[in-house]
């Protein structure tokens, strides 16, 4: 494989090298943002520590392999970090030899004309948009405890700069279960669910201030238990059931209040999987029936069906799903049986994911919230339904704290931030 290809890795390992608390994060995406577009064309080797480089043969010469995890860093904030490594197989007797990317593309023209290119694409300076928030995360909608296991139409928002329980902000339009979550830079949105008629409403509600929600389009069928995903400019709900189990991904506006357009398929028919999203892609994770461990990808710049990218460790749905700048998590759910295991998938190349963490307790239909550092996890049922909030760091693998509770004891929630 051609080294030139993977050009734009030079600029991921400038920032990462020398990252601190100084370092933008909106450049730090606009790197991962264009290592993500040439690895959805072929990519390079990744692995997240070095005893994992496979050994040197035929099918490895010629290739580079990107290692997220080798020595250790601390910022001036006293955050633990990685250096992130290149290596390149030359040949099957020397095995993997250390890659100096910097020295190598310096004097390279190719890379020059190949960065400013990408760079124009992606805007330069890099997204002004990222699905992580800053502020708050958000709990909507649910079935409540026993014994009446009553829908709710609560809106619940928590704080990201400080641990501690929600508070109810708002109602969505009417009770409902089982719908799923989205987010852009000004709303939060849940779509579908069961109130027990199974729903296609699209609700809205504001980030700005505390306020009830609107219903603001329909889904192309109605369905409760799918996935929910966000790009900058769209909300994404995937997979479902209803009338049928389905595999439809629709795609609605959010610059105005509309109907949602059947826009691609999943991989196979399922309900009940976990979304992420990083700043091209939106991915399902797990999902039923039969439980599931594909963790599957559909292209935000153009509609399309998704593709199988991947696995989790073990089958599961249910979860709550989680996305920092450059990994998904899924986090909790029931194959059976019901699990605390929190699952760990790069964005930048397709691949399995690992085992990083558990989360306080076992626990299915929670909603998963991302702030730019944290997964939050919040609601489910372990099997009795709970109100915990959970939190697990995005910066190192481990496990989660419980760092507050929601306002009502709720299962089959649907999870926003902002």
């Amino acid at each position: 494989m051609p080294i030139n290809i993977q050009n734009i890795i030079n600029q991921l390992e400038a920032k990462l090298t020398a990252a601190d608390s100084n370092t933008s994060s909106n450049e730090s995406l606009r790197l991962i943002n264009l290592i993500e577009q040439i690895n959805g064309s072929g990519g390079i080797l990744e692995y997240q520590f070095p005893n994992q480089l496979p050994p040197v043969d035929s099918a490895q010469i010629g290739k580079l392999a990107y290692v997220r995890e080798t020595d250790f860093y601390y910022d001036s904030s006293g955050l633990l970090g990685h250096f992130p490594k290149y290596y390149f197989a030359a040949n099957d007797s020397d095995g993997w030899s250390e890659f100096d990317m910097n020295a190598k593309l310096n004097a390279d023209s190719d890379y020059q004309a190949y960065i400013a290119s990408l760079s124009s694409s992606a805007g330069g300076a890099g997204p002004s948009w990222v699905f992580q928030g800053t502020v708050s995360g958000y709990t909507s909608g649910g079935q409540v405890a026993a014994p009446t296991y009553a829908a709710s139409n609560i809106i619940d928002k928590f704080a990201f700069a400080a641990d501690g329980n929600a508070t109810d902000v708002g109602d969505l339009t009417q009770v409902r279960f089982a719908a799923t979550g989205q987010s852009s830079t000004v709303s939060g949105y849940t779509s579908g669910g069961q109130a027990p008629a199974i729903l296609n409403t699209i609700d809205k509600f504001p980030f700005a201030a505390d306020a009830n929600a609107t219903d603001v389009g329909d889904l192309t069928v109605a369905r409760y238990r799918p996935a929910g995903q966000s790009s900058e400019t769209s909300g994404y709900t995937s997979g479902g059931v209803g009338a049928a189990i389905f595999d439809v991904i629709d795609k609605f506006p959010f610059a105005a209040d509309a109907n949602a357009t059947d826009v691609g398929d999943l991989t196979a028919a399922r309900y009940w999987g976990a979304g992420q999203s990083s700043t091209v892609s939106g991915y399902t994770s797990g999902g039923t029936p039969p439980s599931s461990n594909v963790i599957e990808k559909f292209s935000f710049a153009s509609d399309g069906n998704s593709t199988d990218v991947g696995d989790l460790t073990a089958v599961r749905n249910g979860s709550g799903g989680q996305s920092s700048a450059v990994s998904g998590y899924t986090s909790g759910g029931m194959g059976p049986p019901i699990t605390n295991i929190i699952d760990k998938f790069a964005f930048a190349s397709d691949g399995n994911a690992t085992d990083v963490g558990d989360l306080t307790s076992t626990r299915y239909g929670s909603a998963g919230q991302s702030s730019t550092t944290s997964g939050y996890n919040s609601g489910g049922a372990t099997p009795a339904t709970t109100n915990i909030i959970d939190k697990f760091p995005f910066a190192t693998d481990g496990n989660a704290t419980d760092v507050g509770d929601i306002t009502v004891v709720r299962e089959l929630v649907a999870g926003q931030q902002v």
